[in-house]
């Protein structure tokens, strides 16, 4: 069984969903408590984020294009740089969906080199799949053209669609990425077990709004 210290580092909570601001302050301070790995906000509330975590040692991220990848390249760029600009150090894009099942490789390919080229060394390119709305060969066309791109993980999910992480997929997306770029699960993982299944289908990164709940199970498991 993995420790609590091993899990908190690899998993980063997700503050995405609609919050009240009391919620969104006690979900930082309980992540700087438990050592996530990171805390996931929306591009408007970096900056509270990074205040809020400031001298936690626990970063921030944030997402571009969110949820739908739908956004002009340009648009995504200036979600990154501003991101930055604030503090953050994870921007996660979505693909464009359309565009990649529409067959326009190219547009798909300079999307996800914008974003990267704003980031570059100032924190890590994360490109969400949203592998509901793919077939498996898209899910591994998608895998080669973000490795192509240079960005550092391909993400299963926004959460916001209609399923979330699928350990089939985490493991194609492994097998894909012959360790040329990390993957992380995300969406519909809500349990120690969830967690777990995750891990050992080879992700190297969680992201769950139940992080608390899955950090108080592994409290209760280990006694």
């Amino acid at each position: 069984m993995i420790d609590k210290q091993s899990l908190a580092a690899i998993i980063d909570y997700s503050l995405l969903k609609m919050i009240s601001r009391e919620k969104f302050v006690k979900g930082c301070k309980e992540a700087a408590l438990y050592k996530f790995a990171s805390v996931t906000v929306n591009p408007a509330n970096v900056q509270e984020a990074v205040k809020l975590l400031e001298g936690s040692g626990v970063p921030v991220g944030t997402v571009a294009g969110f949820p739908l990848g739908a956004t002009i390249t340009e648009a995504k760029i200036v979600e990154a740089q501003k991101a930055l600009e604030y503090g953050a150090v994870y921007v996660d894009m979505v693909l464009n969906i359309y565009a990649l099942k529409a067959g326009d490789f190219d547009l798909v390919y300079h999307d996800i080199c914008g974003v990267k080229n704003v980031v570059r060394d100032k924190g890590l390119t994360r490109v969400i799949l949203e592998n509901c709305y793919l077939t498996d060969n898209e899910k591994i066309l998608a895998c080669e053209l973000c490795i192509k791109a240079g960005a550092d993980f391909v993400k299963t999910s926004t959460g916001y669609g209609p399923s979330g992480a699928s350990v089939d997929d985490v493991r194609l997306m492994v097998k894909t990425a012959k360790g040329r770029i990390k993957v992380k699960a995300a969406g519909g993982i809500y349990t120690l077990k969830d967690a777990l299944a995750m891990i050992n289908a080879g992700a190297d990164r969680l992201a769950s709004s139940k992080s608390l709940d899955i950090m108080a199970e592994l409290d209760t498991m280990n006694g």
